[in-house]
């Protein structure tokens, strides 16, 4: 019908002029159509917008706000270091130093710290370090502890409690005393009534109990001549254990071991005094020839902490000395511990009598005489852990943790137990006693509980 109605009016002339009316109409129609379209469109896109609530926004703001301050304190305190950090930033892009570190360079040079056996290590705490001690082990399956790790299926948690081997793994850098080689090779001694060694492979449980540093300056470690320890050295390394106190020479028998954590440095050497006769069995490390590094009779061993303290930040000497089953120290340890502190030891340490000996202290150096049997025998023994914090200043935390060897486990205590042992402690010390949170402090001798 509009098709008829179109070719009508295009014959004639009235019909042309009301069809350009029409058009314009038209026009005007569709434009404004159009733009109510548009118009349209745009709103439904509006309406179909989350709503806007600016008291919802805020709330949420404020909950943000809450969390972070709650889930990271001193909020304040990580934005102003990273103003710092900023700050710093821009000092070193000026060309000034603004890192205080003292070994920043150090640690970045691994050459440097493989020649000089230094190890770079992170710490549980930001700012200080901490060492654990514990006395003398054996892997010997001859003998009672191995064999009843065996008879008990092999697993430590039987022979060592999970609380003792959790205190052992809680510190920056664990040191044991190592008494025996690892090694299937090698002739025993003859002449000796007790020889030790253990399976290379038993080495698996110093890491389970978290040492990194075991001590071979001791009389048990050439019990199967040089080639036993060779295969000790050997086998450690492989473990990621560093060796202390015995090498291939006398140069790297004597050399302390390094570790820098928190930017301190500390060197912990160690050395023995046994067998104290000429010619020990137990050999003295020499420029060619693999042993122990001796400090009997051997003026070496102040050197070496001479040298050390010029070096690191804290020194400790570890010391194979005394005379077995003596609860007191003798002649010759009392005589060398005063030297080692005045050559720059901050820390002596002893071990060999198979007993727990006292704590005496010369100057402001602490010393230890004996930390006794810690897993050893089949003897029920009084034994201990004691661990050393210190930051840059020094010392800031000595504590001695109690502890039983008894039916092959190692446990420690608390208690009467642990009150027992720390009165025995103080009773046998000199110018030192320990408090009832096991803080060895200068003093006279005082009694727990």
């Amino acid at each position: 019908m509009s098709t008829r109605y179109s070719r009508r009016n295009v014959n004639n002339g009235h019909g042309r002029h009301k069809s350009t009316g029409i058009k314009r109409i038209a026009v005007v129609f569709l434009f404004t159509l159009s733009i109510v379209l548009l118009v349209g469109l745009a709103a439904l896109a509006y309406l179909k917008q989350e709503p806007k609530d600016d008291k919802a926004e805020a709330k949420n703001s404020a909950i943000n706000t809450d969390l972070y301050t709650t889930a990271i304190p001193e909020k304040k305190e990580v934005a102003e270091q990273v103003t710092e950090n900023e700050q710093e930033a821009e000092l070193i892009s000026d060309g000034e130093p603004a890192d205080d570190s003292k070994y920043g360079d150090v640690i970045e040079d691994e050459e440097y710290l493989q020649a000089n056996n230094i190890f770079v290590k992170d710490g549980y705490s930001s700012d200080t370090v901490t060492l654990g001690f514990c006395g003398d082990i054996l892997f010997d399956d001859e003998y009672a502890c191995m064999s009843a790790l065996k008879l008990r299926g092999g697993n430590l948690l039987n022979c060592m409690s999970e609380v003792t081997i959790d205190a052992m793994n809680s510190v920056d850098v664990m040191v044991v005393n190592n008494e025996f080689p690892f090694t299937s090779r090698g002739n025993r001694q003859e002449e000796k009534m007790y020889t030790f060694r253990a399976d290379p492979d038993t080495a698996e449980y110093l890491q389970i109990m978290g040492a990194d540093v075991a001590i071979l300056a001791n009389n048990h470690v050439y019990d199967f001549g040089e080639q036993g320890l060779l295969d000790t050295l050997d086998t450690l390394n492989e473990y990621g254990i560093k060796p202390l106190g015995a090498g291939r020479n006398i140069e790297e028998a004597s050399r302390p071991v390094y570790y820098i954590i928190n930017d301190i440095k500390v060197a912990i050497i160690a050395a023995t005094q046994i067998e104290r006769l000429e010619p020990p069995n137990t050999i003295g490390a020499r420029e060619d020839k693999a042993g122990v590094f001796r400090c009997w009779n051997s003026k070496l061993i102040y050197s070496v902490v001479e040298e050390a303290k010029k070096n690191a930040d804290f020194v400790i000497v570890c010391v194979h000395w005394g005379t077995e089953k003596e609860e007191m120290p003798d002649t010759w340890q009392l005589e060398m511990a005063p030297k080692l502190a005045e050559a720059g030891a901050d820390l002596i340490i002893g071990d060999h009598p198979h007993r727990l000996q006292g704590f005496y202290y010369y100057g402001n150096t602490p010393c230890i005489y004996s930390l006794g049997n810690y897993w050893f025998n089949g003897y029920k023994l009084d034994t201990c852990l004691v661990t050393v914090e210190f930051n840059k200043a020094g010392i800031k935390s000595l504590k001695f943790l109690p502890a039983i060897q008894e039916n092959m486990k190692t446990n420690l205590v608390g208690g009467s137990e642990y009150e027992r042992i720390i009165n025995y402690m103080n009773s046998i010390s000199k110018g030192a006693y320990i408090d009832e949170e096991g803080e060895v402090c200068q003093g006279d001798k005082k009694t727990i509980g």
